[in-house]
């Protein structure tokens, strides 16, 4: 029977660099490695890799694998799958960590399936039992309203962790740590969806689930108009508009700009939530922010449960006058 050591984390690339998820994935690896006393290692997939297993090391790994091939330059989930049921298979590691991520979303579940374990989804907090030695999971469940922790005896023990849930160390360039190749072999008759086109979407500003400062809408803000207001004061704290579901599905946004359990999750400094109701749905994208701010002319609006400040009353009198107050605040 294989013996199950280590901590692995899978390593997303944006653009050939580590992305955000992939250095808070290694913090938190980091930390639950130095518990069990075992080797935090990561896992990179793609084509030309460049630097990015020297920088997976500088933010916590000590030992980087690699998978390239030209045949991985996109991501498709049968090729990506493959690869890391061979990984896991060869490594046996205790644990291994993926991004609550479009791609981790897809790539973690049939992974474990594939190895014939459990998952848990949208984690946002980790840690080890010291008596069992067991990587206690802990999730929202019920829209966001209560937490629950679980537990697998099964190896390796597999979650998928919320962006912004973790914080990344401090790259430390001097660590020294080990890159290995991962022999890929791939069948491309065994690929059976194709990349045929890749559009970048076009973000003016500060991305939303990047942004410290979020100024959202819903659907008391009429239509479409109305977020030109928002994005003022957005524009103002130096972060982005985000919305609730009914503007996204009466297309007065994007829904790319969507917060909520079926939209982006968000972790802010700031919140402002104008016109919200406070659906459990929202929330779960939402409830992470640091301080959250509800403007809302129903007093019983559920948001106001949830907001360390309220206003009650009509937004278009409200809005414009907290805008220019913070203008003041800022310009002294």
């Amino acid at each position: 029977m294989a013996e199950y050591k280590g901590v692995i984390v899978y390593g997303e690339l944006v653009e050939g660099k580590l992305s955000s998820i992939t250095t808070e994935l290694l913090g938190c690896g980091r930390r639950l490695a130095d518990e069990l006393k075992e080797d935090l290692l990561c896992i990179l997939v793609g084509d030309k890799l460049g630097e990015a297993p020297k920088k997976a090391i500088a933010f916590g790994a000590d030992k980087v694998y690699t998978a390239e091939d030209p045949l991985l330059k996109e991501y498709q989930t049968d090729s990506y799958v493959a690869v890391m049921e061979k990984a896991a298979k060869d490594i046996s590691p205790r644990i291994l960590l993926f991004g609550q991520t479009s791609v981790g979303r897809d790539l973690a579940p049939r992974l474990a399936f594939r190895l014939g374990v459990s998952l848990s989804m949208d984690c946002i907090e980790l840690s080890i039992d010291s008596g069992t030695k067991l990587l206690q999971q802990t999730r929202p469940v019920y829209g966001g309203n209560a937490r629950a922790t679980f537990t697998s005896e099964v190896f390796p023990q597999m979650a998928t962790v919320r962006q912004k849930a973790m914080s990344p160390l401090e790259p430390n360039e001097s660590r020294k740590g080990d890159i290995t190749p991962i022999k890929v072999e791939l069948d491309p008759a065994k690929i059976r969806t194709k990349v045929l086109d890749t559009v970048k979407e076009e973000v003016v500003g500060v991305k939303l689930e990047d942004a410290q400062a979020i100024v959202a809408g819903g659907r008391g803000i009429g239509g479409p108009d109305g977020f030109k207001q928002l994005e003022e004061l957005a524009k103002v704290l130096k972060g982005a508009v985000g919305a609730s579901r009914p503007p996204c599905d009466n297309k007065w946004v994007p829904d790319t700009m969507q917060v909520g359990l079926t939209g982006k999750i968000v972790t802010p400094e700031l919140y402002i939530a104008v016109c919200i109701s406070g659906a459990s749905q929202h929330l779960a994208g939402c409830s992470s922010a640091k301080n959250i701010i509800a403007i809302n002319k129903d007093s019983e609006a559920n948001i106001f449960k949830e907001a360390r400040f309220g206003i009650v009353g009509d937004w278009k009198q409200i809005l414009p006058a907290f805008t220019e107050k913070v203008k003041e605040l800022l310009a002294g």
